[in-house]
């Protein structure tokens, strides 16, 4: 499971012309889910998330963690994080978990997520979705739990 996490002052996304999520200071996180991810994979990017250090601390130094300062998260499906883009000029998508397991392991993380920290925003899995923020630093850091038995990692 891939969570790409974006250190942000402000975040939101739509869908047509209606916001279905947005948050203030905290994490937008853009989930990718692959073939053979689990359960093990959300409930471990989930805590990767929460208490990874990115936040600056008196000293300006990336010393907290989304839980230490109370910041909110936005987590938005993102299926082409788990593309295959080694070779040519055409990404391939076999790496990708088939969208219906892929909506219940990132469903599973929004659930987790929300037990966690309670309010939790969303995208809306498998819409057009515009997504803006504004990143702060710029912060953004790949964080990557690979399936079991992948060789990844």
């Amino acid at each position: 499971m891939i969570g790409l996490l974006q250190r942000v002052t402000h975040a939101e996304v739509r869908v047509a012309d209606r916001q279905v999520g947005g948050i203030e200071t905290g994490l937008l996180v853009l989930v990718g889910v692959e073939r053979g991810d689990s359960e093990a994979q959300a409930d471990r990017l989930l805590e990767r998330l929460c208490t990874y250090r990115v936040f600056p601390d008196a000293e300006g130094r990336m010393n907290r963690s989304l839980q230490d300062i109370g910041g909110q998260l936005l987590l938005v499906s993102q299926f082409t994080l788990a593309a295959d883009t080694r070779s040519g000029t055409r990404p391939g998508f076999s790496p990708a978990a088939a969208p219906d397991e892929g909506r219940r392991l990132f469903d599973y993380l929004v659930e987790r997520a929300r037990v966690r920290l309670g309010a939790v925003q969303t995208g809306e899995f498998g819409a057009s979705m515009q997504v803006s923020l504004t990143n702060d630093g710029p912060v953004t850091f790949w964080l990557q739990v690979p399936p079991e038995g992948s060789g990844k990692g």
